[in-house]
């Protein structure tokens, strides 16, 4: 029995998702699951620290596709 590898994929700052998509593809792995994170900026106004969102991370969690033979 084999053991399915999984690795986790992200989209780079410069890079669309179906870059990403096809990345995976090319290294033999198939999407299974989309994870979102949010990037925050810390932002100082005085004695107040304010969290200020900045962008959306995107991380694939792909699967190991076995090749059929």
């Amino acid at each position: 029995m084999k053991k399915k590898k999984k690795l986790k994929f992200e989209v780079g700052e410069n890079e669309t998702i179906t870059d990403c998509l096809d990345r995976m593809q090319k290294e033999g792995y198939q999407p299974v699951r989309r994870m979102e994170e949010p990037v925050f900026e810390e932002k100082k106004k005085g004695k107040q620290v304010e969290y200020v969102p900045i962008r959306q991370k995107i991380i694939f969690e792909g699967k190991l596709v076995e090749s059929e033979q």
